[in-house]
């Protein structure tokens, strides 16, 4: 059965994208730690994230490179945290959330709230920032 992750890429579940090619997709995290908190998918459905070939998983970190230098222009903030856990959905992925302290990166912490326009004008200044 296919993630949720590939129904976003397929397209069949609406979502706030900032990029893509043909190997990767990145789109807005809608229960974010921080605004512009940004995943990182590749479009081939993969459980954990070290099963990804070589050429994959490094492909995985340069476009989510170029994500994160478009978020960094986009959103004010210290720098991009990264994170892979890799337990909540089975698709490989990874988290770019801007951070300005490490607590910022602590999955604990309250989720924004943020409204569908909010989501969409954040993901729009994003993705003009985005090189690819």
């Amino acid at each position: 059965m296919p993630s949720i992750f590939t129904k976003i890429i397929r397209g069949e579940i609406p979502c706030y994208k900032i990029a893509e090619d043909d190997s990767y997709f990145a789109f807005l995290d809608i229960n974010p730690l921080m605004e512009g908190h940004t995943l990182v998918v590749p479009k081939k459905e993969t459980d954990y994230i070290f099963d990804l070939s070589d050429v994959d998983l490094s492909g995985l970190i340069l476009f989510s490179k170029k994500v994160a230098l478009g978020i960094e222009k986009a959103i004010p903030c210290a720098r991009i945290g990264i994170a892979v856990v890799g337990l909540e959905v089975p698709h490989a992925h990874i988290h770019l959330v801007p951070i300005n302290g490490i607590s910022d990166l602590n999955f604990k912490n309250p989720k924004l709230k943020l409204t569908a326009e909010q989501l969409e004008k954040i993901a729009k200044k994003i993705s003009e920032k985005v090189v690819l």
